[in-house]
């Protein structure tokens, strides 16, 4: 097991350009499943979330090659088999996107519940709601999800939650679904809109993606394509994040400002200046910070997933703040950690009180999901003294060498073999 060790009270200045979106990466990777023709995606995150797809999709048996710059050729002419394999697909919960593909793909699929992040309940139930109302047959089996369908068609499907997940699943089926498919209270987070311009791409007929309603019409086969994947907002933010609770300067090459309106703005009400390019961002050096009130909501509210890293900042923040978690009602278990290092924080429900604008002092602390343990590490360059996180397999699941990136941004972080004196009691 690898840990990290992080020298606290470290500055974060320079330049840094932005990989993919993983987000988008997880389920564009599946949509290529779709056609028996070759499909390039470019832009892709070297994360671990990648390497287990590429693994899934040999098994599946389509050929598979990296070029030198990490683009990836796919070529799922050989695909033989509907059952990914168990071991990989417990990894991560973006394999649940096979669903889609494979049932679209073969007619059927067979697969485990998904692993993942522990962020608390997150059923599948609105996938196999849109897969059962296109004709499909669904069985939960021993841990098994097997779904068969004699022939897809288009159905007419309301989401009864707002789900990035499913919307995306049901739209990978229903593009070569007979008929047409419309999806009432669609998810509009960018990655929808990105995986719509590769089936597009491909030849598929979607349309309406970045609102909630989705219409997409089947076609009988697809095509080969070249995508490249749009750049990662939720990276972006938690460097911008990192770089405001360190008081640093920062420019942020290869974004979507547009993708980040909720955080510069949740960022500018507590004080942080920014500078906004067409595809760039500053963080500037800050002065006085202010106390704010955080709610997360889908897209476009304040993302889930830098609600951990925004707690972080709002330790620094002389005054009492507030971070509303309506998306996940299991993505607090970083707080526990934040309080070993000295954070004065309260949950009340689904709402944590943040006391700011104490130091945080190091401690040895765990990462138990991937955007809690990035928060942890913004934690540690803000500490005073040295801090050790373990668990920080969570945070290669997303973040491509983000203790290297950092590093040469200023930070002090070694990655280190455990040992076992680094935990007490463990």
């Amino acid at each position: 097991m690898e840990h990290l060790v992080i020298k606290g009270k470290q500055k974060i200045r320079g330049a840094v350009s932005i990989n993919g979106a993983k987000n988008a990466a997880v389920a564009v990777i599946p949509a290529s499943l779709l056609t028996e023709s070759r499909v390039k995606i470019e832009n892709l995150p070297k994360i671990t979330d990648i390497f287990w797809l590429i693994e899934i999709l040999k098994a599946l048996g389509a050929k598979v090659s990296v070029e030198e710059g990490g683009d990836l050729w796919i070529d799922s002419a050989g695909v033989h088999s509907f059952k990914p394999p168990p071991e990989l697909v417990n990894k991560f919960r973006a394999s649940y996107y096979f669903m889609g593909a494979l049932l679209g793909r073969c007619g059927q699929v067979e697969i485990p519940m998904p692993g993942g992040c522990n962020l608390g309940p997150r059923p599948i139930d609105q996938h196999i709601k849109g897969f059962t109302a296109m004709g499909a047959r669904v069985e939960l089996e021993q841990g098994l999800v097997k779904i068969k369908a004699e022939k897809l068609r288009g159905a007419h499907i309301y989401l009864d939650v707002i789900s990035v997940g499913a919307t995306i699943n049901i739209m990978l089926a229903a593009a070569r679904a007979e008929g047409k498919t419309i999806i009432e209270n669609a998810a509009k987070e960018p990655e929808i809109v990105d995986v719509a311009n590769l089936l597009n791409a491909m030849g598929a007929q979607v349309i309406g993606t970045g609102t909630d309603i989705i219409k997409i019409r089947g076609v009988s086969e697809l095509g080969g394509a070249e995508h490249n994947v749009i750049p990662d907002r939720i990276e972006t933010g938690t460097f911008m994040i990192a770089a405001a609770a360190t008081g640093g300067d920062l420019l942020i090459e290869d974004v979507i400002p547009k993708h980040l309106d909720p955080v510069i703005a949740k960022l500018r009400e507590t004080g942080v200046p920014l500078a906004i390019g067409p595809d760039w961002i500053k963080v500037l050096p800050r002065n006085a910070l202010y106390p704010a009130d955080v709610k997360t909501f889908p897209y476009p509210g304040f993302p889930t997933d830098l609600q951990a890293p925004m707690m972080v900042l709002l330790t620094q923040v002389p005054g009492v703040s507030l971070v509303s978690e309506n998306v996940f009602e299991g993505r607090f278990r970083h707080v526990d950690e934040l309080k070993k290092m000295g954070a004065r924080i309260k949950l009340e429900g689904r709402t944590a009180i943040i006391e700011g604008g104490s130091q945080l002092i190091s401690a040895p602390i765990k990462a138990t999901d991937l955007r809690g343990g990035a928060a942890l590490v913004i934690a540690g360059m803000l500490a005073e003294g040295e801090t050790t996180i373990e668990g920080i397999e969570h945070i290669d699941r997303g973040y491509e060498h983000l203790e290297e990136r950092l590093n040469l941004l200023g930070a002090k972080i070694e990655r280190r073999i455990m040992t076992k004196d680094v935990f007490p009691g463990k």
